[in-house]
């Protein structure tokens, strides 16, 4: 593998940086709209980095959108400005992949527009599905004229003011999951679809839409509104979220190097028992080993993505990258809170709220726990 990027690719990633520097950065206090800030994105020639050229994007392979993902995670408000933000980049890498002709033009164009948004219903409150998607409840059951959906979903990002969603459920109960799971597009204002709540969270607000619990009440539609092949649910669901750990992240090491960042130069600044915070070696080896973990992580998914590019499958690979990033970033965002003392503490830098949002990066697209098992397997079986 080559590590060297092209000119080219430097150079869109310079004007991502700048364009999170001097436009997203100022408006992270609320002073910013999401909609001026694309306007800005699309006028910048960066909007929808992941996004199919004839839809207005820059249509580029993974390894460049990992790349600008990364700057573009510099601020939690970037992946929205540059229209690359869970969930709607993997519904619309799902609905790119798997539409029909017509869904294509009533869901994915306004949302590759960004005129609505989505959301994806996967996670259900126990007993259902969490950390094993084998334990779906939800059903679609066989009607005249199409399909009924009862159940519950919840933690749905992005929820709240969806246009539709799109829902894992079970539709041939009398199979195993792997082969009995379907996604259907389902409108939001559709008659038995009853969006319960926002669920609280201790990163706050959880971007736009929150995270919904969602209730499937005798919810009626057609045969037109399955996507992909009936049965392939749980196929389709490995084809979005391998790829899209890998952008989680690049995302959130956009974050973590921010905050090491900020936690350099404050301990260039702030002095203590005679000399700057920086000349403590207590503080230098923080530093170094967050810039380790930032450096390896990087590879690591520099590596996936140029095995994506190539076609390969990577799911072991992807796997590793998000045990091995989520940690680290979790780290390295403790460390600097631990740098800049009271100040990483206060509303002051947005450390303690990259620190809150950051924790959910071990659980959301699959637990550290489950991974490693998977990863375990998959070794085990190679080296039998």
């Amino acid at each position: 593998m080559d590590f060297e990027l092209s000119p080219e690719l430097v150079q869109l990633r310079d004007r991502v940086a700048a364009f999170i520097r001097d436009e997203v950065i100022p408006a992270e206090n609320g002073a910013g709209d999401i909609q001026v800030l694309r306007d800005k994105a699309r006028q910048a020639g960066i909007y929808g980095p992941q996004l199919p050229a004839e839809y207005g994007g820059l249509g580029l392979g993974t390894v460049a959108m990992c790349v600008l993902f990364e700057q573009a995670g510099r601020s939690l408000l970037g992946p929205l400005a540059l229209h690359c933000a869970a969930p709607d980049e993997g519904n619309m890498h799902l609905l790119s992949l798997y539409a029909t002709p017509e869904q294509r033009e009533r869901y994915l164009r306004p949302l590759v527009e960004g005129k609505i948004r989505s959301c994806f219903a996967m996670t259900e409150p126990p007993p259902g599905a969490g950390s094993d998607p084998t334990m779906l409840l939800t059903r679609a059951t066989r009607v005249d004229g199409g399909w009924e959906i009862n159940g519950r979903k919840w933690f749905a990002t992005g929820a709240e003011g969806s246009a539709f969603a799109i829902a894992m459920v079970i539709s041939d109960p009398s199979v195993p999951a792997h082969k009995g799971v379907s996604m259907f597009l389902v409108p939001t204002d559709a008659p038995g679809f009853r969006l319960i709540r926002s669920v609280p969270t201790m990163g706050g607000h959880g971007g736009p839409g929150g995270h919904g619990e969602i209730d499937f009440d005798h919810l009626r539609v057609p045969d037109s509104a399955i996507l992909g092949k009936l049965g392939d649910g749980f196929k389709m669901a490995q084809v979005r979220l391998t790829p899209a750990r890998l952008t989680h992240c690049m995302r959130w090491m956009g974050v973590a190097q921010r905050s090491l960042d900020i936690a350099m130069a404050y301990a260039r600044e702030r002095e203590a028992f005679g000399k700057k915070l920086a000349q403590h070696q207590s503080i230098q080896w923080m530093i170094a080993d967050s810039e380790i973990e930032l450096h390896a992580s990087r590879l690591m998914v520099m590596q996936a993505a140029w095995k994506h590019e190539r076609g390969d499958d990577i799911r072991h690979e992807s796997s590793i990258c998000k045990v091995f990033v989520a940690e680290a970033v979790n780290r390295i965002i403790d460390r600097a809170v631990q740098i800049c003392g009271a100040l990483g503490v206060s509303t002051d830098t947005p450390l303690e709220h990259f620190y809150r949002e950051a924790r959910a990066f071990r659980i959301y697209d699959g637990p550290s726990e489950v991974h490693r098992m998977v990863i375990a397997r998959n070794v085990l079986r190679s080296k039998g």
